[in-house]
């Protein structure tokens, strides 16, 4: 027999490693509705955080409050950084249209630094409060600050987690239809915590220096 006319061979592992990726990048095909169900929880949870700080902004224990301990100036720049990476997922977004992976990549890989520099500054700020001995524990306005600024912070680092995962997809799958619905429905998270940031923002610091 001509070895050159033998079937090729496969090795079943390798087969295997196939079918289970394929099968579960198929799994995520029907996303949108859980995913518009699971965004409307996490607005009645941010709702209720808000709510809870709200009633207990006042109740400092006669500890300092956030015009003693927050530093407007470098919460700004954090919300300018969050902002900006909102921005580069837009820039990512218009990468679809042109079925352009590569730049598509960049820009979620420079969106993920961005949050992830977020995240670092948000992490700064904790430990700045605790080394001053404004913890949890001091008072119900900083176990409120804290519950709520933290709970933001675990959303981003999931987001963070989402990407890369993304990121990844895109390079082994390319842009199937499969990852355009994954990609729209991280674009919708981003965005929701840019938004609740912002209320952050506005309702936690801006209001102690009105």
């Amino acid at each position: 027999m001509n070895p050159t006319l033998s079937p090729p061979l496969h090795h079943p592992g390798h087969e295997a490693a196939h079918d289970a990726a394929h099968h579960h990048h198929e799994a995520g095909a029907h996303t949108p509705l859980g995913f518009w169900l699971y965004l409307m929880s996490d607005c009645l949870i941010f709702a209720v955080l808000f709510a809870t700080f709200g009633v207990l902004s006042g109740n400092t224990a006669g500890g300092p409050g956030g015009r003693q301990l927050f530093e407007l100036p470098f919460v700004f720049a954090e919300t300018m950084v969050l902002l900006l990476s909102s921005y580069t997922f837009g820039l990512a977004m218009l990468r679809q249209g042109t079925d352009d992976a590569p730049r598509m990549i960049r820009w979620l890989a420079v969106t993920f630094a961005l949050g992830a520099l977020f995240i670092a500054m948000e992490v700064y700020e904790f430990a700045h409060l605790l080394h001053q001995g404004a913890g949890p524990g001091v008072s119900a306005y900083l176990s409120a600050f804290f519950t709520l600024v933290g709970t933001h912070g675990l959303h981003v680092t999931s987001g963070l987690l989402w990407l890369a995962v993304m990121i990844h997809q895109i390079r082994h799958f390319g842009l199937d239809d499969i990852v355009r619905r994954r990609l729209a429905c991280l674009s919708l998270f981003w965005h929701f915590l840019d938004l609740v940031w912002i209320c952050v923002f506005t309702f936690v610091y801006l209001r102690e220096f009105a």
